[in-house]
């Protein structure tokens, strides 16, 4: 796969929302492929759930922007199946709580096909939609799902912080020829950032430090990542200088840039929502162990949710959510300070 070198201080950015940029990198590759389709409830007549598919109905008709029943364990299985025969979907979740019922299919299926077929079948498909807590919606649709699909051979996990990040990285999973799981949140979709008028594709893999700095490393990825540059400016005013880094892709994980940037601040927090045991903080906790555990100055903290369902009550689910106080009291206990 190629990827465009982009230099962005000579090219004309312009502002737009996070829903905006992934109705635009679809449109984009759609335009190019005519095997890639859109399927999903509500993807169609109302636009999208979340109007991150508005106007696409409209260009490119109703054989390849697809509504579908509420019935997330056949539409992923059709998916699946047209992926084995030519054609490249993306499946679009209303979220990502939702693809429990067709989870089946995305994990003996679509992950496994490739492997099991000796090569002969790729499975290009994205999985997208939100994912993990959007508010008070309960137990049920606020949990984030990462961990449990990175943890499976074959599956690439993406999930970006920005909008920027969104559009490069969404068309770089829908031209990969497996398949991919692409996370969002409803809570970003009004989010607004600036993008090249030209075509951009930020490959797979690939971390971005967000943030230089001297004294302590803090990884994170997805919307929780604010909090991580909330606690940095604070942290500032004290004088400790926060290196942020942004996996953007879960699986496959950059270890390399988590590696060079421990190795230069001999200290590491990671800020993850979701729950804590086998958690992608723990993988990571187990890489820097092994890799560079000479290099390091304190014991890694990870900041994750309680390790509990997700709390209805919005007193309770700030108690649940981590929050830049956490990761100011964690990066203080590695850095030895009150």
């Amino acid at each position: 796969m190629q990827f465009e070198k982009l230099d962005i201080q000579h090219i004309n950015m312009r502002t737009i929302q996070f829903r905006e940029a992934i109705c635009e990198a679809m449109s984009e590759e759609m335009r190019h492929d005519e095997s890639i389709y859109l399927m999903g409830e509500e993807v169609a007549e109302y636009n999208g759930a979340y109007k991150a598919s508005k106007g696409m109905l409209a260009e490119f008709g109703e054989k390849r922007v697809i509504d579908t029943p509420i019935a997330e364990l056949g539409f992923t299985g059709i998916a699946v199946g047209s992926a084995m025969n030519g054609c490249r979907p993306i499946v679009e979740y209303m979220t990502f709580n939702f693809c429990l019922v067709g989870i089946d299919q995305i994990i003996n299926n679509a992950a496994k096909m490739r492997q099991m077929t000796g090569g002969q079948f790729n499975v290009p498909i994205v999985f997208r939609g939100p994912t993990a807590s959007a508010g008070q919606l309960g137990a049920t649709h606020s949990q984030a799902l990462e961990n449990w699909f990175a943890n499976t051979p074959g599956l690439k996990v993406v999930v970006p912080s920005t909008v920027y990040d969104a559009k490069g990285l969404l068309k770089a999973a829908i031209r990969d020829n497996d398949p991919v799981i692409f996370m969002e949140s409803e809570q970003m979709y009004g989010d607004k950032g600036e993008v090249p008028d030209g075509e951009y594709i930020i490959p797979l893999g690939v971390a971005d430090i967000k943030r230089a700095g001297t004294d302590v490393t803090i990884v994170s990825f997805g919307k929780i990542i604010k909090e991580a540059h909330i606690a940095a400016d604070e942290l500032a005013k004290e004088g400790i200088s926060c290196e942020i880094i942004d996996l953007r892709t879960v699986r496959p994980m950059d270890y390399d840039a988590i590696l060079t940037s421990v190795r230069k601040t001999n200290r590491l927090v990671v800020l993850e929502e979701a729950w804590p045991f086998a958690s992608v903080a723990s993988e990571i906790t187990y890489i820097v162990q092994e890799r560079a555990f000479d290099f390091l100055d304190a014991p890694i903290q990870r900041i994750t949710t309680a390790d509990t369902p997700a709390p209805y009550s919005p007193v309770l689910l700030k108690e649940w959510l981590p929050n830049s106080a956490d990761v100011i009291k964690a990066v203080k206990k590695v850095m030895y300070k009150n």
